[in-house]
């Protein structure tokens, strides 16, 4: 994690609409307040001793993800019918691009694949990997003010060029912060997207080889 300067359809509904307001223990929440500082979150490079090396290429799609999350604002949900974002930070990249990245990072971490990439770089996969980011929020829960952060993703691995799903599979992982600033926060969210990146690059691997 490096600091560089639920809900599908609701979050959806709630992009064009979610104000960004004062909410003081959540790293301060402000109308319109410029972002100061970037975020990115970090790939994985430590797997299980067993995980298997594979022939075959993959191409690795963006994450769907709905208006709420497809944005670079990081999302906060002070209850579970509002979005609101931190006014003073956002990702260096919109969330689903981040994740898509960090995603090819991990596998190419592996050592264990022949070649990963995006659809743009036109690599000839035998494999694709979509996946839909139906978490990546904070959100606080009663009267606590240090937020929990969720990362949910759904995987679909595909075999090319026949377009059948092999196999899907849901991951999820939940972090509390440290504390209730954007840094606390951020951490959290490196936390538990490090957890999914892991699993969904030992899943594909493993679904893959057989």
């Amino acid at each position: 994690m490096k600091p560089l300067n639920h809900r599908r359809s609701f979050l959806g509904l709630l992009a064009a609409s979610s104000a960004v307001l004062p909410l003081s223990a959540c790293g301060g929440i402000l109308p319109q307040a410029p972002p100061s500082n970037l975020y990115t979150l970090s790939p994985k490079t430590t797997f299980i001793d067993t995980l298997p090396r594979v022939t075959w290429q993959l191409v690795v799609e963006e994450p769907y993800a709905a208006g709420g999350l497809d944005t670079h604002r990081i999302a906060i949900m002070p209850n579970p019918y509002e979005v609101k974002y931190y006014a003073e930070a956002r990702w260096a990249e919109r969330a689903p691009r981040m994740v898509q990245t960090l995603l090819i990072e991990s596998f190419e971490n592996t050592g264990k694949i022949t070649a990963v990439g995006r659809q743009s770089v036109g690599l000839r996969s035998d494999f694709n990997l979509k996946s839909e980011l139906r978490e990546f929020q904070a959100e606080l829960t009663g009267t606590d003010p240090v937020p929990t952060v969720r990362v949910a993703i759904n995987a679909k691995l595909i075999v090319q060029p026949q377009q059948a799903i092999v196999a899907s599979v849901n991951f999820e992982e939940k972090r509390r912060a440290k504390g209730a600033s954007v840094l606390d926060v951020v951490e959290a969210f490196d936390e538990a997207l490090g957890r999914v990146l892991r699993e969904t690059v030992q899943w594909a691997l493993i679904t893959g080889k057989k």
